[in-house]
Parts: C-alpha cells; sequence; structure tokens
C-alpha cells in the first residue's frame, strides 16, 4: 500500500509488473478526496504527451520502485491522459478508468475532487508545519519508438519482345553423276532408246517453335535493419541552494 509520505516520492519512481518487467516512470500522482494516494500516471516510453494511468490501491513501494499488480500491456493500453497536466481528473476519465480496470481501480478513489501531490502533502500530513528535508526533483528523458508507415514495396510482372538469333546446322541432297565403264566381257547388246530417270531430292529447313518454361521464382522479404539515431530534448530540474550562518550562499548540486 502506497502511504500519503510515499506519494510525493514516486515521481520520477521505474514502474514495475506484476511479471517483473519495467512498464516505464512515474509521472504524477493523485490523490482522493480523504488524502489518500489513488491513480499514477505512467510514461511508458511511447512519443506524445499521453500517460497511462494505473489505481495505487494495491501498490507497492519496493527497493525505489512502484510495483503494480498488473502486467506490461494492461498499463500501456489503459486509458491515457496528458502527461503536462495535473489538473483534477473529470468524470468522465474515472468512468474510463473504473470500465478498465473493474473493481481494483475504483476500490479507494470515488470523487473528481482528487488532486497532485507534492512535498507540501507530505509535511501538512506529518502535522508538523515544517519539514526537515527538500525533495529535489529533476525530469529525465525516455525515449522508446513507435512504428510508422514509410512507404510500400510493389512486385510487377510484365512481358518484353525482344529478338534472340541461334544457328542451327540444316542439310539438304544435291545430284553428283558418277559413271562407271562397262566391260566387255559383261557386256550385252543393248538397243538405243530413249530413257529418263527422275530422283527426288530433300533439304532440311530450320523450323521455330516457342514453349513457355519457368526459369526464376523472384519474392520479397523484409528486413529489419537497427541504426543509431541520435535525439535530444530539453529537461528541468531543480536546485538547492543553502545559504548557512556566516558563509555565502553554496548550491548543493
Amino acid at each position: 500500500m502506497i502511504s500519503t509520505s510515499d506519494a510525493a516520492k514516486l515521481t520520477g519512481r521505474d514502474v514495475f509488473g506484476s511479471n517483473g518487467d519495467k512498464i516505464g516512470t512515474v509521472g504524477h500522482v493523485w490523490g482522493d478526496p480523504a488524502g489518500a494516494p489513488a491513480w499514477a500516471s505512467v510514461k511508458t516510453g511511447l512519443f506524445g504527451a499521453k500517460e497511462s494511468m494505473v489505481p495505487l490501491a494495491d501498490a507497492n513501494l519496493r527497493r525505489g520502485r512502484l510495483m503494480v499488480p498488473f502486467n506490461k500491456s494492461q498499463v500501456k493500453d489503459a486509458p491515457r491522459i496528458d502527461g503536462s497536466s495535473t489538473a483534477p481528473l473529470a468524470d468522465n476519465e474515472f468512468a474510463r478508468l473504473y470500465e478498465y480496470y473493474g473493481p481494483q481501480g475504483a476500490s479507494r478513489s470515488s470523487a473528481t475532487t482528487s488532486a497532485g501531490y507534492t512535498a507540501d502533502d507530505v509535511v501538512e500530513d506529518r502535522g508538523t508545519g515544517t519539514a526537515d528535508f527538500l525533495t529535489r526533483s529533476e525530469e529525465r528523458l525516455t525515449v522508446g519508438t513507435e512504428r510508422e508507415r514509410i512507404g510500400h514495396a510493389h512486385l510487377r510482372k510484365y512481358v518484353v519482345t525482344e529478338q534472340q538469333q541461334m544457328t542451327v546446322p540444316v542439310s539438304h541432297e544435291e545430284v553428283r553423276l558418277v559413271r562407271e565403264p562397262i566391260s566387255g566381257t559383261t557386256a550385252s547388246a543393248a538397243e538405243l532408246i530413249d530413257a529418263e530417270l527422275d530422283v527426288e531430292l530433300f533439304a532440311e529447313r530450320a523450323v521455330i517453335s516457342k514453349e513457355t518454361i519457368p526459369v526464376e521464382r523472384v519474392r520479397m522479404v523484409k528486413e529489419t535493419v537497427t541504426e543509431q539515431q541520435t535525439v535530444s530534448g530539453e529537461i528541468r530540474k531543480e536546485h538547492i541552494e543553502a545559504a548557512l550562518p556566516n558563509e555565502e550562499k553554496r548550491d548543493l548540486d
């Protein structure tokens, strides 16, 4: 359980979930009408000024870490608020939180008069009216990443026509006269007559035919390339100045 004195120390603390994963850091803390810490906003590392809300009813401060009974995705998906505002939560914001977290979110806060915690809240809760310490706070840059669409790749198949030459051997038949003498011993009497002899001649010719065969598969594969990118932002921090008797002012930071 988060006490009133712990509430002022939560800002900037790391937030861990029920499964031991780090969720983010505490932005602001809101109390219920009775003054008990009720809600905290969590900077989850996403770009933008929005922060996720988480109930403190069953949370604990352990070794400087805020431990909440929810996992990382539950908190990241919770209703978000403007992290630059510490104004009391409105009725519709409470309704969204109760609807999301259920009984765990509604157990210790029920009104719209919640206010952010500061170091002064701790002083008044102790009943002393003065404090013997100051809490120094500072902003820290929290950098995360988010996915955005930068374009798309497209494959298109189209047909082009080109000339191709091939050399192929072809043959043809020709007639050559061969004369063979007839010896006298085998010769026989012959008549003188007219005669003709026809011989068919053949030749090869190149014939072109086409067939379509698969020759290659082309597909797109997405690859993730990691590179280093430098980001910068302004942060504010508090300094504590000490003025001791008979001594000049000293900056303690």
